[in-house]
């Protein structure tokens, strides 16, 4: 009987023993952190991970006593080196990889992530093509260029420059950003004329002599998309070119602040080389978490503990380590525990170091869990769309201005270009509703304050090629002299006038159409306009609907409008000009009608219908009141044959 009863209290021990090693939260978790240590973003985001770390470990509200333990791997700005430094983390049976800052390395570890099925989140990634299917596994707590581009797109379009020129790294971060760019352009009727794609590591001497070459093309707005620099070298060797002066337009990425933010203390003499550049920053809302950071962060610079300044990167990557502790607490509730099982023995990595490398079992539960985060962190909001990008995208535009960096302005994906920070735009006001787009003043290159005109024309193009009519008639307006073939005319002194107004040299040509002898087809003058064979045409060319929908037209400089043209005659007025409108003979033709129509009514009628009977005075009156009153009114007489109806109804006929 005893031990009857000791089985069943035994099973019941080990059930429950069983059951709480299962539940058991792990007293470490390990996550794993790839990026480029001694690099702009890489010095403030390593300190910024390291210190939020230590406040997720010291907050007893999360993880229920698991600490997190942040595995770190240089990825010293090279693909293959990452991918090197990626394995070894990965060695360590992380639950998350964070990073990286580069998007080419981005695309590699992202593939390594996919296959070992390890989440991977990035604070400063911003190639929109991450967020491709291809990477399911891959988040980032930074915006995406796709936004970035669209304000760039309309920064552009709000002063209404509608070409430019850009300046590219040449990798995936700067050829999608730039082929993001390109799109939002294209919605706004506006293109890249020209690229200049430089390597990660360009030759300064190579490049002087491509801007140089750019200064031949037409358009001076220049948008530069590259990795941070802190030498500003396309800004040195612009201003040695002579090109951030007036007249030019420099706009900047957000590498440009993320640069200008990380000097400690700001350097002046750089901020001398980008007078009148404009960029973009992303937007972070004050509030008073972050300012308790930015305060302790100056607090360890006075110290030494830090030598960068802290720019919007260091914050999110210190969001990031936040979302990352939130999702793993989610998912220890649910999961209870970590595993890893030996990656798939199908692939012949038995004789090399990766047989080290273990897939995580629950990273697909992991990554479920990630989108579903929601909290307020350094940098606003965290929370992702559906592309596992973060929500709410805003930039601030800024000016750098007197070796100052002034802010003009803010951009948000929802409300446009304003003024007012995106948290103070009203909720209810669209993206789509420009009426409101406005930005404070800017100075331009040269110190300028009124808008640059943003092109110039190339020194080795063609003049313009102005097509005129060469007629027969009404050569006031424009003709060809046959002797020395000299253009005038009414419509070529506008031309010329206008052009006095226009603020640059416009160098053309007159190009005669037609033989002179007879008036040439204006639609086929205007249809060359369509086809490219001139660039304008200056003459008296009315403005009719299909001529409208292939070329555009100035405002109408001469107009009659509706006229009658009639020859002039010195006649003296009288009583009797009301006659004037016909002829003798057409009034005589006129009364003989009456008096005939009078006659044959009289003739049908006098017979059967009283009123016209009567004494021949009587009569007379009656016959000839009846005709002419048709004119005016209806008869009082009724007429009563057959015919007399035929007669009246043809007569009124014709009358009309």
């Amino acid at each position: 009987m005893k031990h009857a009863m000791a089985l069943p209290l035994a099973l019941w021990v080990w059930v429950i023993f069983h059951g709480f090693v299962l539940c058991q939260r792990p007293a470490v978790v390990n996550l794993g952190a790839v990026f480029t240590f001694d690099s702009v973003i890489g010095r403030p985001a390593k300190v910024a991970m390291e210190a939020a770390v230590s406040d997720v470990n010291s907050d007893p509200r999360i993880l229920n006593g698991t600490k997190l333990n942040l595995i770190t791997g240089d990825a010293k700005c090279n693909v293959f080196i990452g991918s090197i430094a990626t394995f070894q983390v990965l060695e360590r049976q992380v639950l998350a990889i964070v990073g990286p800052q580069s998007s080419s390395i981005a695309h590699m570890i992202s593939q390594i992530a996919n296959g070992l099925q390890v989440p991977q989140i990035s604070f400063a990634a911003t190639d929109p093509s991450l967020s491709a299917l291809q990477f399911p596994f891959f988040l980032r707590t930074t915006h995406s260029d796709s936004y970035q581009m669209a304000a760039m797109a309309d920064l552009i379009d709000f002063y209404g420059w509608k070409e430019v020129i850009v300046i590219l790294v040449d990798d995936d971060y700067g050829r999608n950003g730039i082929a993001a760019l390109d799109d939002e352009l294209d919605k706004r009727g506006s293109k890249i004329s020209y690229k200049l794609s430089l390597p990660t590591e360009f030759n300064v001497t190579d490049f002087t002599e491509m801007l140089n070459k750019s200064k031949l093309i037409g358009p001076r707005v220049y948008v530069v998309r590259v990795n941070p620099d802190p030498s500003f070298r396309i800004f040195t060797v612009a201003q040695k070119l002579q090109m951030m002066t007036r007249g030019y337009v420099w706009f900047a990425t957000d590498w440009l602040c993320a640069t200008l933010d990380s000097f400690s203390p700001m350097n002046e003499t750089s901020l001398r080389f980008l007078q009148g550049v404009v960029g973009l920053r992303q937007h972070i809302p004050q509030s008073r978490k972050k300012d308790a950071f930015v305060s302790q962060w100056r607090k360890m610079q006075k110290k030494g503990l830090v030598n960068s300044g802290l720019n919007t990167y260091g914050l999110y990557a210190y969001d990031t380590l936040w979302a990352l502790a939130y999702s793993i607490d989610e998912f220890l509730k649910k999961q209870g525990k970590v595993s890893f099982s030996a990656s798939d023995r199908s692939l012949d990595i038995r004789a090399t170091q990766l047989e080290k490398l273990e897939i995580f079992d629950s990273g697909d539960l992991l990554l479920r869990q990630l989108p579903q985060i929601n909290f307020t962190g350094l940098t606003g909001q965290i929370q992702f769309d559906s592309e596992r990008n973060l929500i709410n995208a805003s930039y601030e535009v800024i000016n750098i201005v007197q070796a100052t960096i002034r802010g003009v302005g803010y951009w948000s994906n929802y409300s446009g270009l304003s003024v007012l920070p995106p948290e103070d735009v009203k909720s209810e006001q669209k993206r789509d509703s420009f009426q409101d787009q406005k930005l404070g003043n800017v100075t331009w290159p040269g110190g300028i304050t009124e808008k640059p005109r943003g092109w110039e024309i190339a020194a080795d193009e063609r003049p313009l090629r102005i097509g005129i009519p060469r007629k027969a008639s009404f050569v006031e307006f424009v003709t060809e002299l046959n002797t020395s073939h000299k253009v005038q005319g009414y419509c070529i002194d506008v031309f010329n006038e206008a052009l006095k107004l226009v603020p640059y040299n416009a160098p053309h040509t007159f190009i005669p159409y037609g033989d002179g002898r007879s008036n040439p087809n204006y639609g086929e003058l205007v249809q060359m306009v369509a086809n490219d064979m001139f660039d304008g045409v200056v003459g008296d060319v009315a403005i009719v609907t299909n001529r409208t929908r292939i070329v555009d037209f100035t405002q109408p400089y001469a107009a009659t409008g509706l006229v009658i043209v009639a020859p002039v005659h010195n006649t003296k007025l009288s009583a009797w000009v009301f006659l004037k409108p016909f002829t003798v003979e057409m009034w005589c033709v006129t009364a003989a009608a009456f008096v005939m129509i009078a006659m044959v009514i009289w003739i049908l009628e006098h017979r059967v219908n009283d009123d016209f009977r009567g004494p021949p005075k009587r009569q007379l009156i009656t016959m000839f009141l009846f005709s002419f009153s048709t004119l005016f009114k209806t008869n009082q007489e009724d007429t009563r044959s057959t015919l007399g109806r035929i007669v009246t109804v043809v007569w009124l006929f014709l009358l009309m």
